[in-house]
């Protein structure tokens, strides 16, 4: 329980300060004078699909928070047994690392107008976000040689579930990637492809943070954060 409120109230920290910089807090009914005077308090022209996304990556991560918070409350029985994690996983990280800094470039060179970099860091994004989905795919085979199957037992179910639900979403993410990638390379500019490039590489960051999470708690490295946190608030 504690693990799932620690990990909701950040989730919930970054929605907050989100929201803030998108200025849907503001209240101009209350401010008095021109205007002009007071440009933080005019309509937000954040656009709906943003809005929406940031509503849909809450949900997301309110989902693997509590996937999270059963794993860990799990490991407290007996029975646990954990799996050795595979190695490839190291390199499965840095590969959508690599996805989500490439999508960053997308959002830079489509703003600068920079049409040629925006197709190069696009592909570059889809081509090592689907090598870090064959990573998990080898990472389940090399499971398996050792004899670690779903039914094994409850720590090697809890591996493919999670890896499984988070593979899902990257390969949600492919979809609507692989359309801007048409986008771009039948474009003659960037101004049409800003937004979607922007959704994507925020879909991208939010894959990234919730895998660096699983695979924290994966390795057993969480288990050790919440004892810490235990012992500072008992």
């Amino acid at each position: 329980m504690t693990a799932i409120l620690i990990f909701l109230a950040a989730i919930l920290a970054i929605v907050g300060w989100w929201l803030s910089r998108q200025r849907l807090m503001s209240k101009p009914w209350l401010e008095a004078g021109p205007v002009t005077a007071f440009p933080e308090t005019e309509a937000p022209d954040t656009h709906p699909a943003k809005i929406g996304l940031g509503v849909f990556i809450a949900v997301v991560s309110a989902l693997f928070a509590l996937l999270i918070g059963a794993y860990l409350m799990r490991m407290a029985y007996a029975d646990w047994q954990a799996p050795p994690m595979p190695r490839l996983l190291w390199l499965n990280t840095g590969t959508l690392i690599l996805a989500s800094f490439a999508m960053q470039c997308a959002v830079v060179a489509a703003h600068r107008g920079e049409l040629d970099n925006l197709r190069l860091a696009l592909l570059t994004a889809g081509l090592t976000s689907i090598a870090f989905l064959a990573g998990q795919l080898l990472a389940w085979q090399d499971l398996a040689a050792q004899g670690y199957f779903v039914t094994e037992n409850a720590a090697v179910t809890f591996f493919y579930l999670l890896t499984a639900m988070h593979g899902l979403h990257v390969i949600g993410g492919l979809v609507a990637l692989g359309r801007t990638n048409i986008r771009a390379w039948q474009s003659e500019g960037t101004a049409g492809l800003v937004l979607s490039t922007e959704l994507c590489a925020a879909y991208w960051h939010a894959l990234l943070v919730i895998w660096l999470i699983l695979f924290a708690v994966l390795m057993g490295w969480a288990s050790n954060f919440i004892d810490i946190c235990h012992r500072l608030l008992s």
